[in-house]
């Protein structure tokens, strides 16, 4: 009995099996017939619609075209510049003091050397008119031992002691007519005053506000660049100069190129040195464009008529009335265009404008 139930059980998993596996079988089955229906389908379709545009091609698609004609690419960094004076200075006392008289006005060429302020030093004038009266006083004496000496009067320590005491005397006069004259704000340079930062009654202090004088006849133009362009931007390359204020711009060249790097920025400087310049003044910010590739015979097109594909680069070329699509090796890009490498040839028309929607093959009317 017990040997027949289980026989009768195996039976029926067995079945159970085999109709899982058919099942199977019959899906997969299914699933391919409907792919290879699908596929036929697809090709059908595909031939109907190339017959209607054949038959119908539609109003064409009025587009802008750009005829290919090599010509001179140049690729430039662009930067924010300043223009600075090789010799700009902030000229103040030696001394702190209340500034009792200003000598100079905005604009006004002065020579180096020259005094442009001056600030109380009453307490030093009271000093130098006294030792003048000790300096004339022992000055006197001096002379009249060297008299006496040449006479055969007096002893050597007499004319000796007469001299030191009129040399100290002297130093000592020397010392504080130098320390005057650290109350007064003397320029440096040659070159015009650009800014009066004080008045009279003011506090002037070293290193503070005081008198600004620029040289004119030595301007740069000064930026930094990020340490990726290390090795990239050389001295001798080809700079434009453009500035927004004046709509002056100038073509040069650059004169320096650090090559270190600032620990703290991470950038070098670089400086186009423009000498005497009556358009340009310290201060004035510019754009400056700095050319680091050059290329005479490039066929280039506007970055806009690029466009990405999953098999890479395209553009569209007007050919016998009809939109093709053509791949492309793009180069570098400045100033929205780029260089084509590869793919297009002197003569090809590129369409600039109205390819957003075309496709291949569409039919195109040229504007």
């Amino acid at each position: 009995m017990k040997r027949s139930v289980i026989l009768l059980l195996t039976t029926i998993i067995l079945a159970s099996c085999g109709d899982g596996e058919q099942k199977q079988d019959n899906a997969a089955a299914k699933l391919n017939k409907l792919k290879k229906e699908r596929a036929t389908l697809d090709a059908k379709i595909a031939k109907l619609e190339a017959q209607v545009l054949k038959d119908n091609p539609g109003k064409p698609v009025a587009v802008s075209v750009r005829e290919l004609q090599p010509g001179e690419f140049n690729s430039y960094i662009e930067v924010q510049a300043t223009v600075s004076g090789d010799e700009n200075v902030n000229a103040t006392p030696q001394a702190p003091g209340v500034v009792r008289e200003v000598h100079v006005r905005p604009g006004q060429k002065v020579g180096r050397g020259q005094k442009l302020a001056t600030l109380d030093a009453a307490a030093i004038e009271q000093q130098i008119k006294a030792q003048e009266a000790q300096l004339t006083l022992v000055k006197q004496v001096y002379e009249k031992q060297q008299k006496l000496w040449s006479q055969k009067i007096g002893s050597e320590i007499q004319l000796l002691t007469a001299k030191a005491n009129y040399e100290s005397a002297q130093k000592q006069y020397d010392a504080l007519v130098a320390q005057r004259n650290m109350y007064a704000i003397v320029s440096p340079i040659s070159g015009t005053v650009d800014q009066v930062g004080i008045k009279v009654g003011d506090m002037a202090s070293p290193g503070m506000s005081g008198i600004r004088v620029v040289s004119f006849d030595k301007l740069k133009v000064v930026t930094s660049l990020g340490e990726n362009y290390i090795g990239k931007v050389n001295q001798g390359d080809k700079v434009k100069l453009i500035f927004s204020e004046t709509s002056d711009s100038i073509v040069t060249e650059l004169d320096y190129v650090a090559r270190s790097v600032d620990p703290i920025s991470r950038a070098f400087n670089v400086e186009v040195w423009l000498g005497s310049n009556s358009k340009v003044s310290p201060n004035m910010s510019c754009r400056m464009q700095i050319v680091n590739y050059t290329d005479k015979d490039a066929l280039t097109v506007p970055v806009s008529a690029i466009q990405k594909t999953a098999d890479g680069e395209m553009v569209y070329v007007a050919e016998g009335g009809k939109a093709k699509a053509v791949t492309v090796k793009t180069g570098r890009n400045s100033n929205g265009m780029v260089e084509i490498l590869e793919g297009l040839n002197t003569g090809d028309k590129v369409i600039v404008e109205g390819y957003a929607d075309l496709e291949n093959g569409e039919p195109i009317e040229i504007l």
